[in-house]
């Protein structure tokens, strides 16, 4: 029993060995972990100023219609430009970009009177400036970490994230409603800074050497290249399926009063998040793991089938565990998808591809949100919710039954995943004496 347990334990236990084996993916983490705290509190401090400035719902929601074109656009270019230049001076110069802007709305908020024309003009300028660096991030992995550690730091990535998604706004929001919009800001520069510090170390992380330069012409070829391959369609739009039918955090305000807990709203909020991070903390099963498409499949389903479950949900605490298990659910499809890219996609086009998965898991959420609120006005929240997850579940299990390219993925035997398997074997073998 006891042998059982330790053995449990170990399969669980999180593979630290990118941050051990890599200077570059530790400096990578690290920034990212510092970057995010400032971020997030800079995403919770914007809408709040633009409240206090203006005291219009519209206003407010105008901020991520400012923020969706740049969000395209630059998602898309970043991608191009990924795959044609030198990713840490993509990534490095971003970061630069990034701390001017949050310098802009330190600025701005130190005003006697500061204008909300520029929370609207630098929001959307940072957005872009963030959509550009992203791609290069997300392909700068497959140069600095392993091919068999891709699931591993897949997962390390998720729990970064989900650490911060927890205790970034609520660190945020207190520093907004107590200091006031400019030490957010200020915060948020600081981190910037520090990031900067750290990433500025990074090697050189040149393009192939037939790199096709940025163009229209290279963004179609990416489009191309992820047309054709069902499997990575799958990942897309199985995603792209879970959250358009079953995202509905636009109803949070609206369940919280209606089970007579205002003031757990905020739980609400986190509660995807927590379930995010347990799922990331136990993640090491998912290394072991090789049907990455089935896996994704299973883990939409599972995602639908608790956000179904919200809708049954007698009290806030049963809503809130439900929400955990959608946020886990959705984490493990994540990592899956992930490692599908890192292991799968070519070096010169991975850039681009990444561009292509931005639009794809930034846009879902949007639209569901949408859908959401319109189901939620014909027949209320809970049958919003319900009905959201059972669509949610029939469209993932249509997409897998039509897709068995995808559905059948298997990283032993996919020729892609072996192709790119071989490439980085052969590019860490030391050349022959002469």
């Amino acid at each position: 029993m006891l042998h059982g347990l330790k053995r449990l334990l170990r399969h669980l236990a999180l593979d630290l060995s990118p941050l051990r084996d890599s200077r570059d993916y530790r400096l990578l983490f690290s920034s990212g972990v510092i970057t995010m705290f400032g971020t997030m509190i800079t995403m919770v401090t914007i809408p709040f100023q633009v409240k206090e400035l203006t005291g219009s719902y519209l206003a407010v929601g105008l901020v991520s219609l400012a923020e969706f074109v740049p969000m395209v656009v630059c998602g898309l270019w970043g991608g191009a430009i990924a795959d044609s230049l030198d990713r840490r001076k993509i990534i490095v110069l971003s970061e630069l970009g990034l701390l001017i802007t949050s310098a802009a709305l330190l600025i701005n908020a130190l005003l006697p009177d500061p204008q909300v024309w520029v929370v609207y003009v630098v929001g959307a300028l940072a957005m872009g400036i963030t959509c550009l660096q992203r791609p290069s991030l997300e392909a700068v992995l497959q140069q600095v970490v392993k091919h068999e550690q891709q699931s591993a730091a897949a997962v390390l990535s998720s729990l970064r994230w989900n650490f911060g998604a927890i205790a970034a706004p609520a660190l945020g929001g207190l520093l907004v409603t107590v200091f006031g919009a400019a030490a957010a800001y200020g915060v948020d520069t600081a981190t910037f800074v520090l990031s900067l510090a750290l990433l500025w170390p990074i090697r050189s992380l040149p393009p192939a050497a037939d790199a096709a330069p940025a163009s229209l012409k290279s963004l179609v070829e990416g489009v191309r290249y992820a047309v054709g391959r069902r499997d990575l369609m799958g990942t897309y739009l199985v995603d792209m399926a879970a959250m358009v039918f079953a995202m509905g955090t636009a109803l949070f305000p609206f369940l919280a009063d209606e089970l007579r807990a205002p003031e757990a709203l905020g739980l609400l909020y986190s509660a995807a998040a927590v379930g995010a991070l347990i799922a990331s903390f136990t993640g090491g099963w998912t290394a072991r793991v090789q049907r990455h498409g089935l896996g994704v499949i299973v883990a939409a389903v599972l995602w639908g089938f608790a956000v179904a479950l919200c809708a049954l949900a007698p009290n806030i605490w049963i809503l809130i565990v439900c929400i955990a298990l959608a946020g886990a659910a959705d984490m493990i499809s994540g990592i899956f998808r992930m490692t599908m890219w890192n292991q799968t996609i070519p070096p010169e086009l991975r850039g681009r591809l990444a561009g292509i998965e931005l639009l794809s898991y930034a846009s879902g959420p949007m639209l569901g949100n949408t859908r959401a609120s319109l189901m939620a006005d014909l027949g209320g929240t809970r049958f919003s919710l319900g009905a959201g997850g059972l669509l949610c579940i029939a469209a993932v299990l249509a997409l897998g039954s039509t897709m068995p390219k995808f559905r059948r993925y298997d990283a032993r035997t996919d020729e892609h995943a072996l192709a790119e398997k071989a490439r980085r074997q052969s590019d860490s073998t030391p050349a022959p004496h002469p």
